[in-house]
């Protein structure tokens, strides 16, 4: 699934190309790609038809498009979703769910999704902040993300490192790639309790999230297959630069030791056995750690 880079990049393409431009029509070619606006496809068509787009903004792994009416359009990629900018005389693709016309003229904005479990919706009133996301946690690329709110919650679970990485409510934009080579640059296990960790190197794990997805993001995200690509249809270069995720058995790039693969939460997790030791099993006993 598409992650803060991959969701990044996507942003920063249509903001270059969509915002401030006035939607002419939409079409609706599934109905399950709008499934979340439960007015159905006509209804979404007709509240976005004649609206000009302001902006194009992201929460994690959401988009929000603000409108001039108040209202915004909401998305997410999903598995396999992908938002590209055609001229009108592109054939179809076989999977377009969505084509917005704009009233300039070309280029048009498709979204297409083979599994379709992305999607889109209007949300009334939404142009600030979705009320559907704003559960959602600031992500750590964010200029109001709070480093000290981060690490207070972080320590004040009783979960795994990674589990936490991975709460968008705690931290946004984390998923399982990213998570696996924050935690390598670390030299933390993800399965060490967050309430065992000191203060300092909770930091330094946000210094190595922060790291990762920066680099991402410049390279364009990291694309495995074909079904992430930008908004001309190219795909990331950060698989390039990957440390721990999907290279079980090939050497460590700090250390030679083989890269591990463990399951985790129907997933696997990617570590190093020597720079990342697994924690002992503790217990606690009379508010101590022990074992």
């Amino acid at each position: 699934m598409p992650e803060l880079p991959e969701v990044e990049t996507v942003r920063t393409g249509l903001v270059k190309h969509v915002a401030d431009r006035r939607i002419a029509e939409v079409e609706v070619h599934h109905p399950r790609a709008v499934r979340r606006h439960l007015p159905g496809p006509l209804d979404f068509a007709g509240q976005l038809a004649g609206r000009r787009v302001l902006d194009v903004r992201r929460r994690g792994k959401y988009l929000w498009l603000p409108l001039d009416s108040g209202d915004a359009i909401v998305g997410h990629l999903g598995m396999s979703g992908q938002m590209l900018l055609q001229p009108a005389t592109m054939p179809d693709e076989i999977h377009l769910r969505i084509r917005f016309r704009f009233a300039d003229g070309d280029p048009e904005l498709r979204f297409v999704d083979q599994r379709t479990f992305g999607g889109l919706s209007v949300s009334t009133g939404g142009a600030e902040l979705p009320a559907e996301i704003a559960h959602i946690a600031r992500d750590p690329i964010d200029p109001e993300f709070s480093d000290e709110g981060f690490v207070a919650g972080l320590r004040r679970r009783r979960t795994e490192v990674k589990r936490a990485l991975l709460d968008q409510t705690l931290i946004s934009g984390i998923g399982n790639i990213y998570a696996d080579e924050a935690l390598w640059r670390a030299q933390l296990h993800g399965a060490r309790p967050t309430d065992r960790l000191t203060r300092p190197a909770a930091l330094r794990l946000l210094g190595h999230v922060r790291d990762v997805l920066g680099e991402a993001i410049r390279e364009g995200g990291t694309s495995f297959d074909a079904l992430y690509v930008d908004v001309n249809g190219q795909s990331g270069y950060f698989e390039r630069g990957l440390n721990a995720y999907g290279r079980e058995g090939q050497p460590c790039n700090r250390c030679g030791s083989p890269i591990r693969r463990e399951s985790f939460m129907n997933r696997s997790s990617f570590s190093c056995p020597k720079c990342q030791p697994r924690p002992r099993l503790l217990t606690r006993h009379d508010g101590q750690w022990a074992g």
